[in-house]
């Protein structure tokens, strides 16, 4: 394409064609025990919107704004070094320990049963990782004891002196974290890693039969032995797990901001990988269970940036990774949303990494505000309309060349029907310099009106929301947008993020 043409886009609505019912697990997000996220992040005693548990009350509204459904926890890097033991029990008892992960000081004064309390009043699912790193299935056995089991055993009973009578009942575990990677404590090899996950699986369900379980996947899909890990892993885990587990960061690099939008070639191709190696695998080990994907770290994050050399080392709660957002970036994001919805009958778990001040769509200040970052904003549009079942649309659009993916459609767009009356779609335009005329055809959905078009889009690309400006980019609705006789015709911005929710 060149500068000047115009942009068009057209795509089919039907739901006899569907992709799966949507996980709300898919609308996950993640709390680690790094730099702000914790700490002056969702927990604050002393700060004037603090609770009497020391929750923030302004970070609590906004994750339910956010419409966050289930929490991974407590890391990330973080946990394969972790005691879990050292986060329960009186809190002047509680050790203070180092992190080699993030080089930090770690308080233990909010620990599991402080977590606990944060997913009960935020109204999230708990997921909860474990430490395979640096322990093993003995440990993972003991802790699932303390959160499951009812009583009368001395993990469940101390438990119970701790103030918690009835069980935690935590459903989703995650069997460690990243330990294909060499920067991970208790790095493994994937024979390793593997026969201890199954190790641990077995050992877990002798305890509890129902929990639900994620072996790690590889770390990105460009580490070496990707593909790989994955079918060695599963060879010895495919029939004790549930899930395993895909991670992916994306960043603009060099300028390229036509690559960088067009992250989410990246991410279908990971998807599709791993899928065809869950399926490889279970042909092999002649299993008749469809293993699912948990898509549990996922953003954009700007680690070429990241210098270790001038980040504080040995503080409790530093400033770690506190990426302040762009409205490309959040396209970015609403893009991501779109693939994982595309692939909903495989991916039915997902975590924005992470919830509060670490590349975070929430942000906050010690002592002072809590405010939404560009990303925040579709997030909260795809977990509030993203429920239902996910259509099978094959977008038609003009095509433009990438540096890092050659040509890609200018559209990237899903449709998720929420209800017999209600299909919204998500759309994202691609295109920095020019709006994109978007025609669908939506007799066989029966839609006859557009219930309303929102777009997150702006002159700037680089404007985002700050403490001074926390509003600076918001959402905002669009007129134009029109169904006649079966036909949606709607105009969407360049560079933008678009919500059209449509109706009979």
């Amino acid at each position: 394409m060149t500068h000047g043409e115009s942009a068009r886009a057209s795509l089919t609505i039907d739901p006899a064609f569907q992709v799966g019912e949507v996980n709300p697990r898919l609308f996950g997000s993640f709390v680690e025990h790094l730099g702000r996220c914790v700490y002056t992040g969702i927990h604050e005693p002393g700060h004037p919107a603090a609770r009497e548990d020391g929750l923030r009350q302004d970070v609590l509204d906004l994750v339910r704004e956010l419409g966050v459904t289930l929490v991974r926890y407590p890391g990330g890097n973080f946990v394969s070094g972790y005691r879990w033991e050292d986060g329960v029990g009186p809190l002047t008892e509680r050790p203070r320990r180092l992190d080699p992960a993030w080089c930090s000081v770690e308080t233990n004064e909010f620990g599991l049963n402080e977590f606990m309390r944060f997913v009960e009043v935020a109204g999230v699912e708990p997921m909860m990782a474990l430490n395979l790193g640096t322990r093993g299935p003995q440990e993972a056995r003991e802790l699932l004891e303390y959160c499951n089991h009812p009583g009368g055993t001395a993990w469940s009973d101390l438990r119970r002196s701790h103030g918690h009578d009835e069980p935690h009942r935590i459903g989703f575990w995650c069997l460690g974290n990243e330990l294909d990677g060499p920067w991970q404590m208790g790095h493994k090899t994937a024979e390793e890693y593997g026969r201890i996950a199954a190790e641990t699986a077995r050992v877990m369900r002798m305890v509890d039969p129902g929990v639900d379980l994620v072996a790690c996947g590889s770390s990105n899909s460009a580490m070496p032995t990707f593909a790989a890990w994955e079918s060695t892993v599963l060879e010895h885990t495919y029939e004790h797990v549930d899930h395993i587990s895909c991670h992916a960061y994306y960043e603009e690099s060099g300028g390229d901001v036509d690559s960088f939008l067009a992250s989410a070639q990246d991410m279908e191709h990971f998807i599709d990988s791993v899928v065809a190696t869950c399926d490889h695998v279970r042909a092999k080990v002649r299993s008749t269970k469809r293993l699912e994907l948990s898509f549990d770290e996922w953003n954009v994050w700007y680690r070429g940036l990241r210098d270790p050399a001038t980040e504080p080392e040995w503080e409790v709660a530093p400033r770690l990774l506190e990426d302040n957002y762009t409205l490309t970036d959040a396209v970015v994001v609403g893009s991501l949303l779109v693939t994982l919805l595309r692939h909903c009958d495989r991916v039915t778990a997902a975590c924005l990494a992470q919830l509060v001040n670490v590349i975070a769509p929430i942000m906050t200040e010690p002592g002072g505000p809590a405010w939404r970052q560009t990303t925040f904003f579709p997030f909260a549009d795809a977990a509030r309309h993203g429920r239902g079942r996910v259509l099978r649309v094959e977008p038609h659009s003009t095509k433009h060349d990438t540096a890092q993916y050659g040509e890609v459609d200018l559209l990237h767009a899903t449709a998720v029907q929420e209800d017999e009356d209600t299909v919204t779609v998500f759309a994202v335009n691609r295109a920095t310099d020019r709006p994109l005329e978007l025609v669908a055809d939506v007799r066989g959905a029966g839609s006859t009106r557009v219930l309303e078009h929102r777009v997150l889009a702006d002159p700037d690309r680089h404007s985002r929301n700050t403490a001074a400006e926390p509003d600076r980019v918001r959402p905002r609705r669009l007129d134009g947008a029109v169904v006649e006789g079966g036909t949606l015709t709607a105009t969407l911005p360049p560079l933008s993020w678009n919500v059209l929710r449509l109706q009979r």
